[in-house]
């Protein structure tokens, strides 16, 4: 298949279509909105299935070597990828120092509804993953976030570590409720999967649908709301910065050997931007830093453009690259 068709099947798919009408509803000013409580049980829902599941995979094919490798390369990708978005915006967009970081920061950590959103593309084309990769990107929440926290110290010596800070970096509830998940299926194994099969897998995607509709009126909203502070630069930065990511996931997945599903994964992390984990750590660590530039660029930008062409593109490259 190629990267046409795949972008072509992708973009009509109800998981794409659905995040367009919540953006499209935004931008038109529509009184339509997901409450808050309905949203947060969906988002329960999705890390707990995709934990679940995964935790199965490994159940399925054991511990091994390259488990602890991958995961090894996760938190290395997402300590150095700040190092470079913080570069490259040093270049692209004149921002001070600690909004560069607090941007930086979101590009090293995780988008986990970009992920999943990828591991649905991947049953739609038939292609099978490494259940692991749920554990990489759960390894990949924090790191980041800490890389950050060392550029900004740099330019400011007194700037201290907070307990709460690192409560919110360790017991991140998205972090604590994916591992804990992926543990939990991981115990059970498929005796544990068929007895909820027919909650956490059937009604995965008509969830997803729901979750992206919810997604797309938050970033209309930001986009609406926040489109005086994104300047050419920070827009460009926010198409470039998940290229460059999903190169290095790229080259990561090939040199550990991991099948085509999970290169593409790989890609998938590398290129996605957290707007959950790292917007809560940067308001207790970095409160000066403009949300309104972070939040935007991550979920009104980078979060679309994966969503739409990205995970076509990563998945022809991943497929390129591995002869799968």
């Amino acid at each position: 298949m190629d990267i046409l068709t795949l972008a072509a099947n992708n973009l009509l798919s109800p998981i794409i279509l659905s995040f367009a009408l919540g953006v499209a509803a935004a931008l038109a000013r529509s009184d339509l909105s997901i409450p808050q409580a309905v949203a947060k049980g969906m988002s329960i829902y999705l890390l707990f299935a995709i934990g679940f599941k995964g935790g199965v995979s490994v159940a399925d094919h054991g511990i091994d070597a390259t488990l602890g490798l991958s995961l090894l390369a996760g938190i290395i990708l997402s300590f150095l990828l700040p190092l470079i978005a913080f570069a490259l915006l040093n270049v692209m967009s004149g921002l001070s120092r600690l909004d560069a970081a607090a941007v930086a920061a979101h590009y090293g950590s995780i988008s986990i509804v970009t992920f999943v959103a990828g591991t649905s593309v991947l049953e739609s084309a038939g292609i099978a993953s490494e259940g692991y990769m749920v554990a990489v990107a759960a390894a990949m929440e924090a790191p980041a976030i800490l890389s950050a926290l060392w550029l900004i110290s740099r330019g400011d010596s007194g700037r201290k570590m907070e307990n709460d800070l690192w409560r919110e970096i360790m017991l991140n509830g998205s972090i604590v409720l994916l591992v804990g998940s992926f543990i939990i299926g991981m115990v059970t194994g498929q005796e544990g999967l068929a007895e909820i099969e027919s909650f956490i897998v059937s009604p995965f995607k008509g969830v997803l649908c729901l979750f992206l509709l919810d997604m797309g009126l938050v970033a209309g909203r930001g986009l609406r709301e926040g489109g005086k502070v994104m300047r050419p630069g920070l827009l460009a930065f926010g198409v470039v910065m998940p290229v460059i990511g999903s190169v290095a996931g790229l080259g990561f997945g090939v040199l550990l050997g991991v099948s085509t599903g999970g290169v593409m994964l790989f890609m998938v992390l590398g290129a996605s931007a957290s707007y959950i984990a790292v917007p809560a750590a940067m308001r207790v660590a970095v409160p000066e830093a403009d949300p309104s530039i972070y939040l935007t660029l991550s979920l009104g930008v980078t979060f679309p453009f994966n969503l739409t062409l990205g995970l076509p593109l990563y998945l022809s490259v991943a497929q390129w690259a591995t002869g799968g």
